[in-house]
């Protein structure tokens, strides 16, 4: 079986030789990049499954690396950071980070956010197979499955991959209240770790994007959100 490809970026070498330490030994290759320069150099010229980015670099910070990168890559995005106020983590999350660690970390926590984002990641590649792609139609609005397109009325929407998840999923789900929490499982894969306010955050720009009336997305306060349509 192929290793899975990881890129870690952090200023500090100790850090990346920790992580690349216990990474290893779960048998994953780790390449590694000291400054956001060279990190957006390996991630153009080659493919990796995971990339784990510390926010304080000494050229481009990690939020503008992420900035740069998500709509280009599906691979998860982890920023690992000294940083733990919840504007921090939520400037991370709203320019495509799937996930925020806090420094110090706990070696074991890291191992299991890192297969949980993979397995996640690797079961979204079969979920798009040929024989399970579709297109879920509704008044105004059309989303395929097969090529990852959002319609509104007779204009394509540019969507971020998680984006694109969550609707799909509210789609498939529509007329059903779904807690964050549930959102947050079917688009990630796992309740145990991460944080669900990355769901507010991403339904915010999901809702910019396709949904400024609010014709689609409800908010049903104190429980979840709702997708609401006239299915074709």
């Amino acid at each position: 079986m192929e290793k899975q490809n990881i890129l870690i970026v952090d200023d500090d070498k100790d850090i990346v030789n920790l992580i690349s330490d216990i990474l290893e030994d779960e048998g994953y290759t780790i390449r590694s990049a000291f400054n956001g320069i060279d990190a957006l150099k390996l991630i153009i010229d080659n493919k990796f499954d995971l990339l784990i980015i510390d926010l304080m670099l000494p050229d481009i910070n990690g939020y503008e690396i992420c900035k740069k990168i998500r709509d280009d890559i599906t691979a998860p995005i982890i920023i690992l950071s000294a940083k733990n106020k919840v504007m921090d983590k939520v400037i991370g999350f709203e320019l495509g980070a799937d996930d925020y660690i806090t420094k110090p970390f706990d070696d074991n926590e890291l191992i299991a956010r890192v297969k949980a984002h993979l397995r996640r990641s690797k079961r979204n590649e079969s979920n798009n197979s040929p024989e399970k792609e579709g297109i879920l139609k509704f008044k105004g609005i059309a989303l395929n499955k097969n090529s990852y397109e959002v319609h509104i009325g007779n204009s394509k929407t540019e969507l971020s991959t998680k984006e694109f998840q969550i609707l799909a999923y509210m789609m498939e789900y529509s007329n059903i209240v779904l807690t964050r929490d549930q959102i947050y499982n079917a688009v990630w894969g796992y309740e145990d770790f991460g944080d669900v306010t990355t769901v507010t955050v991403h339904i915010k720009k999901l809702r910019e994007k396709i949904d400024k009336e609010g014709n689609y997305i409800k908010t049903i306060w104190g429980v979840g959100y709702k997708f609401v349509g006239e299915k074709i």
